[in-house]
């Protein structure tokens, strides 16, 4: 068995990397590659869901105060997923003029706001299957190295004739190291996967009311309006 230096720890990390060898050094890297990507996945999308929740405050406001639908559209932002809903339904609109068959109008714009509200959920899920795969593999990546890493100590341990506690315990102990680690990016990767997949669900709630909401506004020529309640004016100090 390797001796450790003088005054370091016999049995930490860094000793179970170096007697583990390239193998145990390859498992941790792949462990630490999956980690730095659930986690790097968990903050983009929580900035791309929390950027959406408050365009849809906006929306609920500012747009449906307009007095015209292009109003509307001009006051919400560029390139935000309610104004990705709004410029292809009035293109929705203006494509329906042109049609050589007749199609009604109402099943021509639903179809094109659901299309648009499918493209902007499925760019919302992009992402969580890496998280997925990290939180039900990596548990296995670590298992492997601790199966690896138990193996090496046994052999060792058989060849120096040595089957005292002391001599066990400290290799198979380094090996188990690994499976800890694996259980330590599963767990986030997990908890991550859910919140989202759940904060997904509120957004796309949203953007279905709205999508109705815009529909109902569009075939009835602006007389179907939802009621905007405002916000009550904050009180004068005196």
């Amino acid at each position: 068995m390797a001796t450790p230096p003088a005054g370091g720890n016999p049995y930490g990390l860094g000793a179970a990397l170096e007697q583990g060898g390239i193998i145990a050094q390859s498992i941790f890297a792949i462990l630490v590659i999956m980690s730095a990507a659930s986690w790097y996945i968990m903050f983009t999308k929580l900035f791309e869901q929390q950027k959406i929740l408050n365009q849809a405050k906006k929306a609920r406001t500012v747009f449906w105060q307009a007095p015209s639908l292009r109003d509307g559209q001009a006051k919400l932002e560029a390139n935000s997923a309610y104004r990705q809903l709004v410029d292809d339904g009035l293109l929705a609109q203006e494509q329906h003029t042109k049609l050589t068959d007749p199609v009604d109008q109402h099943e021509w714009l639903l179809g094109s706001l659901a299309r648009s509200q499918g493209a902007i959920n499925s760019k919302l899920g992009n992402g969580l299957a890496v998280l997925a795969t990290v939180g039900s593999t990596s548990p296995f990546v670590g298992l492997l190295g601790t199966v690896i890493g138990i193996y090496r100590a046994l052999v060792k341990i058989g060849a120096a004739g040595q089957a005292s506690i002391d001599a066990v315990a400290g290799p198979v102990g380094e090996a188990l190291i690994m499976t800890a680690i694996g259980l330590v990016v599963a767990v986030p990767a997990v908890l991550g996967y859910n919140w989202l997949i759940r904060r997904n669900k509120v957004v796309a709630e949203q953007l279905a009311a709205f999508s109705t909401d815009l529909h109902g506004y569009m075939v009835s020529a602006g007389a179907v309006k939802p009621v905007v309640v405002k916000a009550a004016p904050a009180p004068v100090k005196k």
